[in-house]
This record gives structure tokens, sequence and C-alpha cells, in this order.
């Protein structure tokens, strides 16, 4: 399996233990029976717990990004070096940025961000 495949599956293993910490901090804040109910309304998750939730959202908008351009360049069999580059820039970068959005370090969260943003173009550079 090529290496941007397995980076991808890791990616979306990331994605799903940001959500279970997200929900963790939510029934931390709201309680299980606000969460299990309706959800009309349930208010915003605060502190470390709606942090949580962000970077979880912000990691499923950039994994479907991802996906696409790795998927791509699978099926193109335009994989290389650059994409393999670019595959580890995204996920080591959106790694490191779902601790530091947690722990609340907003300019090195946005640094990490523009990483895996790099990643992302290095891929693209490739499949187009």
């Amino acid at each position: 399996m090529p290496i941007e495949l397995k980076l991808l599956v890791w990616s979306v293993a990331l994605a799903f233990a940001q959500m279970l910490v997200a929900v963790s901090g939510a029934t931390l804040e709201v309680g299980l029976a606000t969460l299990a109910g309706n959800r009309e309304p349930v208010p915003d998750a605060t502190g470390w717990a709606g942090r949580a939730r962000r970077a979880h959202l912000n990691m499923l908008e950039n994994l479907v990004l991802f996906a696409a351009l790795v998927l791509v360049a699978v099926a193109a069999q335009r994989t290389n070096s650059v994409t393999a580059i670019g595959a580890h820039l995204f996920f080591w970068a959106r790694l490191v940025y779902a601790g530091i959005y947690l722990a609340g370090i907003p300019w090195v969260r946005t640094a990490m961000w523009g990483v895996s943003v790099i990643g992302l173009i290095l891929i693209f550079s490739q499949v187009v």
C-alpha cells in the first residue's frame, strides 16, 4: 500500500480520536442526558471542550481535501517522493495541530495548519 494511503488511514484514525476527545469534553460540560437528547438547544462547549470540537471540525474540513488528493494521486499513479512528503507533512502537522489547539496555543496552531496546507499543495502539484 502506498505511504499516502497509509497516512490517509492514520489521518482518519486521528479524526476519530479527535471526535472522541470532543465528545468527552462535551459530555463533561453539558452532561450525557443533554447530548443524548434532541439537542435543542445545546449550549456551545467552552474551554478545552470547545477547542476540541473546533479542532475536530477543522480536521474534517481538511481531511476531505487530503483524501481527495491522495485518492486521485494513487488512482492516477502519480505518487512519488513529493506526494509522500506532502502526505507526511499533512498528517504530522495535523497531529501537532490537534494537541496545540487543545492546549490553546493560538499562533503555533495557525503555523501547524499552514504546514498541513503546504502538504496539500505538494500533493496537488503532482496531480495537475
